[in-house]
């Protein structure tokens, strides 16, 4: 059976992926779940223009970081996060929380996406994160301060 993805399906696919599944898979477990739709010609006309707009908005968003790729590279921005006495972070850092800094301290939007992290950040001290569009790449530095271990459990 042919249906659509409505949201993210472990092992199978992300949402809006139109894929082809047993009957009883579908019948018994996608659909009363909520998680696809049956592959009508409609729907399929519908998924595909819902495509063609985020990919358009995903190239606007890109074109945009591209104008200010340059205002990016060797920039400097601080953060203070939680560590224990040898610098080690309580909760790592990602991609998100790095553009919410970069967008506070700079005014400039970037996408989690193009953010490259080959691990999370875990440690206190200053790091250099890459921004990569397509063949082009930037790296900024990341300086996370260390706040002692009282102030984390003042917040609990």
């Amino acid at each position: 059976m042919k249906v659509i993805l409505l949201s993210d399906v472990p092992k199978l696919g992300k949402k809006n992926d139109i894929k082809n599944v047993s009957d009883g898979y579908a019948l018994n477990f996608l659909i009363p779940q909520g998680l696809v739709e049956t592959a009508t010609p409609k729907a399929i006309k519908r998924v595909e223009i819902i495509k063609k707009q985020e990919a358009d908005q995903r190239k606007v968003r890109q074109d945009l970081l591209l104008k200010n790729f340059g205002d990016l590279k060797g920039i400097r921005v601080e953060m203070e996060k939680t560590a224990n006495e040898k610098g080690h972070l309580f909760a790592a850092i990602h991609q998100n929380e790095i553009v919410s800094i970069i967008k506070n301290q700079t005014h400039l939007d970037v996408e989690p996406e193009f953010i490259v992290l080959t691990e999370p950040i875990k440690t206190v001290g200053e790091h250099e994160i890459e921004v990569k569009i397509e063949d082009r790449a930037v790296t900024f530095t990341l300086v996370i301060k260390g706040l002692p271990e009282e102030h984390h459990k003042k917040n609990k």
